[in-house]
């Protein structure tokens, strides 16, 4: 049985600085999957980058949601910016096989450079919607944008809550046995607080009551 007790430290987000409440956040909500996610521009070049507020929220209709941030200087990444002015974008599986390119593809590159092509991944169409496929990815939902939630007012710290109603999804043969995901061979990967990410791990199954 679970016991009560013990010291806890407090932390008053009412009275903290908003980096303070950032790396609080992060450091507390483990594991986070990672949305590795392709969006276009108005001139064709594919934008790439990864997002760790993300989860699924629906199945009927099915849609997930995905947290994008302001950058520090309180403009748009290019992401929401691409997704906004066309309305789709692919969820890409994030992998132990390329966490390098992962991280890689997160810095800050100039406007209209393709990170996909920078960090050295390689594209597939897509099935549903315009912007591409990872092709290194496993896992990939085509998804076309339901709804924009603003939180906040453009300040850093401030977010867009992107719901995308998933169209289609795409499993790759390597990762299928028994007509199941085979999460060894998947190898995800998740985020942590500050520089850590979490790899591998016991995986185990446990029928709900």
């Amino acid at each position: 049985m679970a016991l009560n007790g013990g010291s806890f430290h407090r932390h008053d987000f009412t009275k903290l600085h908003v980096r303070d409440i950032y790396a609080l956040l992060i450091a507390a909500i483990v594991p986070r999957p990672i949305a590795f996610i392709t969006t276009i521009n108005n001139s064709g070049v594919t934008n790439l980058a990864p997002f760790s507020f993300f989860n699924g929220v629906s199945s009927n209709p099915p849609c997930l949601v995905v947290s994008i941030a302001r950058k520090a200087d309180g403009t748009k990444k290019d992401t929401l910016l691409n997704i906004e002015a066309n309305g789709e974008f692919v969820v890409n599986s994030a992998e132990d096989s390329f966490v390098h390119e992962v991280n890689a593809s997160s810095k800050n590159f100039p406007h209209g450079v393709s990170e996909l092509e920078q960090v050295g991944l390689h594209s597939l169409p897509s099935d549903w919607v315009r912007p591409p496929r990872v092709s290194e990815s496993a896992i990939q939902m085509e998804c076309r944008l339901e709804k924009l939630v603003e939180l906040g007012s453009a300040e850093p710290g401030s977010a867009t809550l992107v719901v995308g109603r998933i169209l289609g999804l795409h499993v790759a043969n390597r990762v299928i046995e028994n007509g199941e995901i085979q999460y060894e061979k998947l190898n995800p990967i998740a985020r942590l607080g500050r520089d850590q990410w979490l790899r591998g791990g016991e995986i185990f199954r446990m029928p709900r009551p």
